[in-house]
């Protein structure tokens, strides 16, 4: 057995957590940014495979504690990094770093990086060059307080891109955010979900492969774990023939899009075609202020603009109010899950929320708030 972290954005770790139990996976603990889960390598390959919620699945192969660049040299020669991979493949050190005495990044992964090729050079004569973009060994490095933890990434592209979204509309919601703020809403899994402001459907999409059971990551070429010496080919070729064969060919409800841009439309249908629930969502240009239940009974999820980014704040107020009014007068007896950016524009929305959780969307800190329409 062997130990993993699953990282993943600030506000999804609880979710994440139960996710991986879910997996039958066996969890040894939690940080603020991920979950740590023992498995055999099978376990890991699920884990990239199947985990909705999860940015990356990370080997933690070294701890070590460094204040100077010689020393973190030396600490790096510890460790057998020409069992990964071959020395005519690449690599790449991804560093972060915080109230270090070594503060540069570049100079950090530059002296990580020496060590390595090095290391390579004395055992095969021959070095592995660096590719930043698409390395086969892509080295993790976080530095805090002076205290080094270096990992292997197993997932390469990180596991958002699901490969279904051929088109985004603009500030687009990263899938496994989207995934765990339907994780967040417990939904019950067997419901319709409707979504007034579905830009290129992400919510939608998730939703409905949770409900059909597709594997986030069944359309994925390759993962970087694939890249690996170790790497087992029929071991994943299992997980995979597992995932395909728990798939459901039918649900018997439907999933329900609105947008007033019709070129988004199109980009949510082709994107749900893509990920294989087309059938089961429909997709209907139409404003949040004159939507209309399109069932008797569902689940709200919401992700309006914030005005951060997206038109100016002025502008967004009365879209806001149409949003609440919607609500109020129009779907009495649903709950509605409104992720929110930006607290001036919430308070338009002129309803109280009964539950919250804070969540990251990118770097914008925002509230996934709860409102039931008694």
């Amino acid at each position: 057995m062997a130990e993993f972290f699953a990282s993943t954005a600030r506000g999804l770790v609880e979710p994440l957590e139960q996710e991986l139990k879910d997996l039958g996976l066996k969890v040894l603990g939690k940080t603020a940014g991920g979950v740590y889960f023992e498995s055999n390598w099978e376990g890991c390959y699920k884990a990239n495979l199947c985990s909705r919620l999860a940015s990356r699945i990370l080997k933690p192969i070294m701890d070590f504690t460094a204040y100077q660049p010689e020393e973190l040299y030396n600490q790096i020669l510890r460790h057998d990094f020409t069992k990964y991979i071959n020395p005519n493949q690449t690599i790449s050190i991804d560093v972060s770093v915080g109230e270090s005495k070594m503060r540069d990044q570049r100079f950090i992964a530059m002296k990580i990086k020496d060590a390595i090729v090095d290391q390579f050079r004395d055992k095969f004569g021959v070095r592995p060059d660096v590719d930043n973009y698409n390395p086969a060994l892509r080295i993790v490095v976080r530095c805090v307080k002076n205290q080094f933890n270096v990992s292997v990434d197993t997932t390469g592209d990180s596991l958002f891109m699901r490969g279904y979204r051929k088109e985004v509309g603009e500030a687009p919601m990263k899938e496994n955010l989207a995934a765990g703020l339907v994780k967040l809403s417990e939904w019950d899994g067997k419901s319709p979900i409707v979504d007034f402001m579905c830009g290129s459907g992400t919510f939608l999409i998730e939703a409905a492969m949770m409900a059909k059971n597709i594997a986030p990551g069944i359309n994925r070429k390759r993962f970087g774990f694939m890249n690996l010496l170790n790497y087992e080919k029929a071991s994943f070729e299992n997980v995979v023939q597992e995932a395909l064969d728990a798939e459901k060919e039918e649900i018997d409800f439907k999933f329900y899009g609105f947008d007033i841009d019709n070129k988004v439309l199109k980009s949510a249908k082709e994107n749900a075609r893509e990920a294989g629930v087309d059938d089961v969502i429909e997709f209907k240009k139409e404003s949040v202020a004159t939507v209309e239940p399109p069932v008797e009974k569902g689940l709200i999820i919401v992700n309006p603009p914030y005005g951060a980014r997206i038109g100016d704040e002025d502008n967004l107020r009365d879209v806001y109010r149409d949003l609440g009014f919607t609500l109020k007068h129009r779907f009495k007896g649903w709950d509605a899950w409104i992720l929110s950016g930006n607290k001036d524009l919430i308070a338009d929305l002129k309803l109280k929320s009964t539950r919250k959780h804070f969540v990251f969307n990118g770097n914008i800190e925002c509230r996934f708030l709860k409102y039931s329409m008694f």
